[in-house]
C-alpha cells in the first residue's frame, strides 16, 4: 500500500476540530477535507482569514496582520519558509510588508480540500522553502452521470460576526452535463475594527474584500482538463502592527490544468499566471497619513508531474518553472521636503526564476517498511534594476548614497538549491505505527530580503513583514537558507482507529545561513524619543530549532438517548536560536488546545479551552515584548436542519479575556494615533458572538 493512503486517524481528527472518523493521511501528510472544515469553530463561512482555520493543526499558529492575510506558521518557520500553493499556483508576496501573502487570495468557501507537509516532506510537494509545504484545492468538478442531462447544484453562505460587526456573504453555482461543467463563485467580507476584551476598539484592524471565480471543466476518457479566472479586489485593510495599511490589492489570475491516465501512468500538467496591483497609504481617520507606496507583480509559471509503476512502486518525476517580476515605488508627496521631488524606486524590474527537476520513488521495502525518498535541484536567479531616492538633497543624504551604491554593485544572483527527503514508516502493531523522517531543505532569498536598499530610517520602516516596529535593509549578497531537519513520530491508536489515538512528534532544525537580521542603528518611531526602535539588516546566521507536537481523540462516550462524545487535543512546544546566541523571532510559546465534541442526530456542539503560556524567549535584537499567558473558553454548535440547510452559532472568547496575541508584533496604529509614550503589544479579539448560514441547492 501506498505510504500516502495509510491512515493517522486521530491527528487528523482533530485538525480544525473536525469528526473523530477521518479519511485516510499520514503522519507526515494531514489531508483536511471540505466535510472537516465545516466544525463550527473553524468554518470558513464565520471565519474570514484562511490561516486562521489551521490554528488547531499540530504545530501550526499565526502571525498577526490583517484581518485577511494572517502568516501562517509551522513548527517556528512562517511565511515565505512556508511553500503554500493554491490549485497548484505558486505565487510570492507583492509587497514589502506581505500584505498580500498567498493565502490572502483564498475564497474561503470555495476550498475543497488542504493538505499539509510539515517538515520533512516528499520533493515532488515543493521546493524553495524549509519549513513544509501547504497545498489547498478549490472545488473539484462533478459531472451529470448520465449523457443528455444537466446537473446543477450550488450552495449560498451567510455570516455575521459580533466582534468587529463583520458580514460576509459567498454563492456558488454550477451545471454539468456528463462532459462538460461550468461553475461560478464569490463572496464578500467586510468588518469594522475589532475589540478587544476591555471593550475597547483596536483601531485600525477594518477591512473588506471581494472574490470572483469562473471554473470550467471538461472530460472525455481519462482525460480532464481545467480552467479557471480569479479576481480579487480588497478596497482597504488595516495592519496595526505596520506603520502603512492597505488601500488597494487587485490581483486577476488564470489557470489551467490537465490531469490524464494512461498505459505508462498519469501526468498533471499546470500553467499559471497573475498581476496583482498593490497600493499601500491610510485609508479610515483610525489612522491617517500620507505617503502613497505602489507595487505590481506578477507571476506565472507551469508543473509537470509524471508517474508510474516501477520497482513495486510509485516513481514520480516532475518540473517547474515559476517566474516573479516585480516593481515597487513611491511616488512624491507634494509640499513634502523629505518625500518629494522624485519618485522613490525601491525595486525596479525585479526578477525571481526558478527552474526545478525532481524524482522519487514511493512503496514498499523490507521487514514491513514502507517509504518515500527522492532528489530536487533548483536554479534560482535574482537580479534587480537600477533605483532612486526621493532626491530631496541633503535631508536625504543616506539614501542618496545607498543609491549610488546599490545602482554600482552586481545585482544579478544564482543559486544551485539542492534538495533530498527520506520517509520511512512501519506499522509495529495493530495498536502502533511509526514513521521516521530526515531531510535537506533549501530557500532562496525573496527580492525584499535581496535588494531593499534604503537607508534612511523613514524609508526602512517600510520594509519587513514582521511587525515589530523596526526597520530593515537587504543583502545583495544574502545566501540561501539550508535546513537539515530529522523528524519522528509514534502514533498509537485502538486496532479499529475509532476509539482513541495519540501521536508524539519531536523534531530538530539546523539551519545553515537563516536569514535573521543585525542591528546597525536605531532611531524614536514618530520623533518620540521616550520610544527606540531598532534599523536591522537582513543577514545569514546559523539557528537551531527543535520541539515536540502531541496530538490525539478519545471516545469517552457512544450512546443511541445522548449521543457521542470526543475528547481533542494537542500541546505544542517550540524552540529557535541563533547558535551565536538570542532567540529567534515570534516563536509561539507552549500552548494548549482541548476541545469536547457532542454528536446527537442534526446537532454538532463543541467546547473547546485554548491556553497559552507567558512568552518567556524573545528576540532581544527587535525589541520583541513579553507577553502574559493566557486561556480562552469557545463554544460552537451547528445544527443541520435539513439535508440541504445548516445553522452555526458560535461564543469565542467566552469569559471576553483581554489578552496581548504573542505573535501579533507592537501595536503601531495606537501609538501614533494617541498619547501613548511606548509600545504595546497588539491586543487580542474579545467576545465574538458569531452567526452562520448555509443552504445547499
Amino acid at each position: 500500500m501506498k505510504l500516502h493512503r495509510l491512515t493517522c486517524a486521530a491527528s487528523a481528527a482533530f485538525t480544525l476540530l473536525g469528526s473523530h472518523a477521518a479519511e485516510p493521511d499520514t503522519l507526515s501528510a494531514i489531508t483536511v477535507s471540505a466535510r472537516r472544515l465545516s466544525a463550527p469553530l473553524s468554518s470558513p463561512v464565520t471565519q474570514s482569514d484562511p490561516a486562521t482555520w489551521l490554528s488547531s493543526l499540530p504545530g501550526f499558529s499565526v502571525w498577526s496582520a490583517g484581518g485577511v492575510s494572517g502568516l501562517p506558521a509551522l513548527r517556528g518557520l512562517a511565511d515565505d519558509r512556508i511553500k503554500v500553493l493554491v490549485d497548484d499556483i505558486d505565487l510570492a508576496s507583492a509587497c514589502a510588508n506581505h500584505m498580500n501573502a498567498p493565502l490572502s487570495y483564498v475564497e474561503p468557501t470555495a476550498v475543497q480540500s488542504l493538505t499539509v507537509h510539515a517538515g520533512v516532506s516528499p520533493v515532488s510537494a515543493g521546493g524553495d522553502n524549509i519549513g513544509g509545504t501547504l497545498a489547498l484545492r478549490t472545488t473539484k468538478p462533478v459531472f451529470a452521470t448520465e449523457a443528455d442531462t444537466l446537473r446543477t447544484d450550488g450552495q449560498l453562505s451567510l455570516a455575521t460576526r459580533s466582534v468587529d460587526r463583520a458580514w460576509s456573504g459567498a454563492v456558488r453555482f454550477g451545471v454539468a452535463s456528463d462532459t462538460v461543467r461550468l461553475d461560478y463563485s464569490g463572496s464578500t467580507v467586510e468588518a469594522q475594527s475589532y475589540r478587544d476584551g476591555h471593550g475597547r476598539v483596536v483601531r485600525d484592524t477594518l477591512y473588506k474584500q471581494t472574490h470572483h471565480r469562473l471554473n470550467l471543466a471538461a472530460q472525455r476518457g481519462g482525460d480532464l482538463w481545467t480552467f479557471s479566472l480569479t479576481d480579487q479586489m480588497v478596497p482597504y485593510q488595516g495592519f496595526p502592527n505596520q506603520y502603512m495599511d492597505m488601500t488597494h490589492n487587485h490581483a486577476n489570475a488564470a489557470r489551467l490544468g490537465y490531469e490524464g491516465a494512461f498505459d505508462w501512468g498519469r501526468l498533471e500538467a499546470r500553467l499559471y499566471a497573475q498581476n496583482t496591483r498593490h497600493a499601500m497609504g491610510f485609508p479610515s481617520s483610525e489612522r491617517t497619513g500620507s505617503m502613497p507606496m505602489n507595487t505590481e507583480g506578477r507571476d506565472t509559471g507551469y508543473s509537470l508531474k509524471a508517474e508510474r509503476a516501477a520497482w513495486d512502486g510509485t516513481l514520480r518525476f516532475g518540473h517547474e518553472l515559476n517566474q516573479q517580476t516585480l516593481d515597487d515605488w513611491w511616488p512624491p508627496v507634494p509640499g513634502s521636503m523629505m518625500m518629494s521631488p522624485q519618485t522613490y524606486v525601491n525595486i525596479q524590474n525585479g526578477r525571481r526564476d526558478r527552474v526545478a527537476l525532481y524524482g522519487e520513488w514511493e512503496g514498499p521495502l523490507t521487514d514491513g517498511w514502507s517509504g518515500i525518498g527522492g532528489l530536487r535541484y533548483e536554479a534560482v536567479r535574482t537580479s534587480a534594476g537600477p533605483v532612486q531616492g526621493y532626491g530631496c538633497g541633503m535631508m536625504c543624504a543616506p539614501d542618496n548614497a545607498a543609491a549610488a551604491a546599490f545602482n554600482a554593485a552586481d545585482r544579478t544572483r544564482r543559486d544551485d538549491n539542492v534538495d533530498a527527503s527520506l520517509l520511512l514508516r512501519k506499522a509495529t502493531s495493530a495498536q502502533q505505527s511509526v514513521e521516521l523522517g530526515l531531510a535537506r531543505k533549501t530557500r532562496s532569498p525573496n527580492l525584499y530580503e535581496r535588494y531593499s536598499w534604503g537607508r534612511g530610517s523613514m524609508a526602512m520602516t517600510m520594509i519587513g513583514w514582521f511587525g515589530d516596529g523596526n526597520g530593515y535593509v537587504g543583502d545583495i549578497a544574502l545566501r540561501p537558507e539550508v535546513a537539515h531537519t530529522v523528524s519522528a513520530t509514534v502514533d498509537w491508536h485502538d486496532a479499529a482507529r475509532d476509539s482513541w489515538s495519540l501521536q508524539l512528534t519531536p523534531y530538530a532544525s539546523y539551519v545553515k545561513d537563516y536569514i535573521d537580521a543585525d542591528p546597525i542603528g536605531s532611531f524614536n518611531p514618530y520623533r518620540r524619543t521616550t520610544e527606540t526602535r531598532n534599523l536591522l539588516r537582513f543577514a545569514n546566521h546559523d539557528a537551531r530549532l527543535f520541539g515536540a507536537n502531541l496530538s490525539g481523540s478519545w471516545l469517552a462516550w457512544r450512546s443511541a438517548d445522548w449521543g457521542q462524545w470526543t475528547w481533542q487535543g494537542k500541546l505544542d512546544w517550540t524552540r529557535g536560536h541563533r547558535t551565536d546566541g538570542g532567540a529567534l523571532y515570534r516563536m509561539m510559546p507552549l500552548n494548549l488546545a482541548l476541545a469536547l465534541e457532542h454528536r446527537l442526530g442534526p446537532w454538532r456542539n463543541f467546547v473547546q479551552m485554548q491556553a497559552v503560556d507567558r512568552k518567556r524567549h524573545v528576540d532581544a535584537r527587535r525589541d520583541e515584548d513579553v507577553t502574559p499567558g493566557y486561556t480562552l473558553f469557545n463554544l460552537g454548535t451547528a445544527y443541520q436542519a435539513t439535508p440541504d440547510l445548516t445553522l452555526l452559532l458560535t461564543v469565542r472568547n467566552l469569559f471576553d479575556r483581554a489578552y496581548a496575541l504573542p505573535q501579533g508584533g507592537v501595536n503601531l496604529a495606537e501609538f501614533k494615533m494617541t498619547s501613548a509614550t511606548t509600545l504595546s503589544p497588539l491586543q487580542g479579539p474579545g467576545r465574538s458572538i458569531d452567526l452562520g448560514l448555509t443552504w445547499r441547492f
